[in-house]
């Protein structure tokens, strides 16, 4: 299962405390790099990648967006 599927399967609380969890996680990261103490750089990118999909989901959700059924997009205009 990847991970955006399973931010889907979340409650909205849950996403919101695994936000304040990630973003405690990317202080500490960064932190790390600066400090010369991170062992994989790479999480930081990773990371950010977990919060921007958590706050897609929380949006979706905001504006009442379904993931499960994508809007159909018709080409205007007549021939």
């Amino acid at each position: 299962m990847n991970k955006a599927k399973q931010f889907h399967e979340m409650t909205t609380e849950e996403l919101q405390g695994k936000h304040n969890a990630l973003k405690n996680e990317l202080f500490n990261l960064r932190f790390q790099h600066t400090t010369g103490q991170l062992s994989n750089p790479v999480m930081i990118r990773t990371v950010k990648k977990d919060i921007a999909r958590v706050l897609t989901v929380l949006r979706e959700r905001e504006l009442n967006i379904s993931a499960a059924k994508p809007a159909k997009v018709t080409k205007g205009g007549n021939k």
